[in-house]
């Protein structure tokens, strides 16, 4: 017995890092699937509602597809006006940071005797509006592949949608393997992560919003890509709200004079974000989404280094189904209860031992 359990422990040792390295090799599959799998969920209950009122599969995915249209075109106009308010400045806000940033410098220099700015033209030479857009080039290849694995989804999307493959069937034959009715399971995962998935974009968009408000109330440049920035960012849990609080709130240091002033500002976004995220957000979520902090962050660390950027955004989701799944079998009920941060899954092992 004892044997028996070594050998599946090194099986389970070796298996995990090959798993992990297919997924990294092969994510130009997998991110475009798994997303597609997610965004997919969320139509499902359309789907089933037209069907109800007797539409052709066909008709149901033509307004499928036309909703997805609609949300590629809104979002692409939002990121073109963000981009037309960025290339539209002049070089004023660049002089402004370069002599702030300089400032800033000396007053360091001053402070412990040391001489960190030998020239001040090579600073001027970084803070500029033309190599500052030289060095963004590199996005451009980012960009592409973004396109690429978006269009992917969206197709992947369809063909989940269309029957193609069918989910349901996928986890019975895999997962469950009839030890309960696998259909009570996959609905209560299917309306737990909707749930989810629609929670959170709601909050990010309503961040966003509050977000580009306080730079525009604030006479903050660029609100447009700033609240486009907070709404895409919010969705990696934790560390999403701290680093669009940081960046912001370095980057109206360069145009907000009084120190009182940006204090306001700092405080004010920092609001926004602990209304919606840290408020509204659990609120709406339930105890049934409770994630440890050191799940939540060992998740954003593992996933991030699998898939990249990717990888951030889709590692909670990712977290909420396998808690779920977890929570439907009784031997995987203490992970579910450690993803949680409670003792509860702990006690009942303990218990049954």
């Amino acid at each position: 017995m004892n044997d028996r359990r070594t050998t599946n422990l090194l099986l389970l040792i070796i298996v995990i890092p090959l798993v992990f390295y297919m997924l990294k090799t092969l994510s130009f599959i997998f991110i475009p699937l798994i997303s597609a799998m997610f965004i997919a969920l969320l139509f499902l209950p359309l789907m089933r509602w037209l069907k109800k009122k007797g539409s052709p599969k066909a008709l149901s995915l033509i307004i499928v597809i036309l909703i997805i249209a609609v949300f590629f075109k809104l979002g692409g106009e939002l990121i073109q006006l963000s981009s037309k308010e960025i290339l539209s400045t002049d070089n004023a806000y660049f002089d402004k940071a370069k002599v702030k940033i300089a400032s800033l410098i000396f007053s360091v220099e001053s402070f412990f005797g040391v001489d960190f700015l030998q020239d001040e033209n090579a600073l001027a030479s970084l803070i500029n509006k033309e190599t500052l857009s030289k060095n963004f080039a590199p996005t451009v290849g980012f960009i592409t592949d973004t396109l690429t694995m978006t269009l992917s989804s969206a197709f992947m999307v369809i063909l989940l949608l269309a029957g193609s493959v069918d989910i349901q069937k996928v986890l019975q034959n895999t997962i469950f393997k009839k030890q309960f009715s696998s259909v009570k399971t996959f609905m209560k995962i299917e309306k737990d992560l909707i749930k989810f998935i629609k929670v959170k974009f709601f909050i990010s968009l309503f961040t966003g919003i509050g977000i580009g408000l306080a730079c525009w109330g604030f006479g903050v440049s660029f609100p447009v890509f700033w609240g486009l920035f907070a709404f895409a960012i919010n969705f990696l849990q934790l560390v999403g709200s701290v680093i669009s609080v940081i960046l912001l709130a370095v980057f109206s240091f360069v145009e907000i004079e009084a120190a009182s002033y940006l204090l306001f500002f700092v405080i004010t976004i920092t609001g926004v974000q602990v209304l919606f995220g840290g408020i509204l957000e659990p609120i709406f979520m339930g105890k049934s989404f409770s994630i440890n902090v050191i799940t939540i962050l060992v998740m954003l660390m593992l996933w991030g280094f699998v898939w990249g950027i990717p990888g951030l955004i889709m590692s909670i989701p990712i977290t909420v189904f396998l808690k779920i799944l977890f929570d439907q079998f009784p031997s995987t009920k203490i992970i579910s209860g450690l993803m949680a941060g409670n003792s509860e899954g702990i006690k009942v092992k303990i218990g049954k031992l």
